[in-house]
């Protein structure tokens, strides 16, 4: 599907509730982390760190911090045994990453302040990687995003957890919601609203299948995420690559990394 449409989303809207959207996140972390979804690019995000000479990544647009505890887990597994990962987001989730961060002894940390991806604090270092959360960019902010990253001389990963097929569609509209009735009263730390808003009042099903739907149309696929790197370094100083890997039972992970060439 090369189609693109940036439709409206409810998460992005700053009047959206802060409950909802705090569900919302947490059903994303818990479906990512329990299905490995961005298990297939550790390999990649490793590779990054060790050309940029990092052990520690700076995961913008963080949201509820969905797969990341795996994808630490993976990285130290791919011989980065000192890997940390700081979370940041412009609507940060504190709870949600203090649960992430005791899991993992402060492996994971975070920053309570707001942090803006487009105009990263200098004081914030590490290769910046985006999860699940690239799609939310219209082409000028995402080449901003970029061109963020390397005029800051840091490596830059983008991943979306999808393949952008009609396919991912069908499950969107069809499975998801399945599974997020059954799944809730699972997912940790507790939170009384989120049950609220899921059973009695079930806000977080119905915005959850529109924006998931509405994510997938917005995805840039490989091509356009080259064309938007190349535009945020017009003097060739980084290396580049975007594609797809699939995960051994299917479903695809798409991506672009980048990191400077005198690395």
């Amino acid at each position: 599907m090369k189609l693109r449409l940036h439709l409206f989303e409810f998460e992005d809207q700053p009047w959206f509730p802060a409950p909802v959207r705090a569900g919302m996140m947490d059903y994303l972390r818990f479906m990512i982390t329990h299905l490995h979804t961005y298990r297939p690019i550790a390999p990649l995000l490793a590779e990054g760190l060790r050309r940029s000479g990092q052990t520690q990544v700076l995961e913008l647009c963080a949201g509820g911090g969905g797969g990341t505890e795996d994808v630490l887990q993976a990285l130290r597994a791919a011989g980065l045994p000192e890997a940390r990962v700081t979370l940041t987001d412009l609507y940060p989730q504190p709870a949600a990453w203090r649960h992430l961060q005791a899991q993992t002894a402060g492996a994971i940390g975070y920053e309570p302040a707001p942090v803006n991806a487009l105009q990263v604090p200098p004081a914030l270092p590490g290769f910046r990687a985006v999860f699940s959360a690239f799609h939310h960019f219209r082409p000028a902010a995402a080449e901003a995003l970029l061109r963020d990253a390397v005029q800051a001389g840091r490596g830059v990963g983008v991943f979306e957890g999808a393949g952008k097929h009609w396919l991912e569609l069908l499950l969107a509209c069809t499975v998801m919601p399945v599974a997020l009735l059954c799944i809730m009263p699972f997912v940790r730390p507790f939170s009384l609203s989120r049950l609220l808003f899921t059973y009695l009042i079930p806000l977080i099903p119905l915005f959850t299948i529109w924006d998931g739907m509405v994510s997938i149309l917005r995805m840039y696929p490989p091509e356009q995420l080259l064309a938007l790197a190349r535009r945020a370094d017009p003097s060739g100083r980084y290396h580049w690559q975007a594609g797809r890997v699939r995960h051994a039972w299917g479903p695809e992970v798409t991506y672009l990394v980048g990191w400077p060439q005198e690395s």
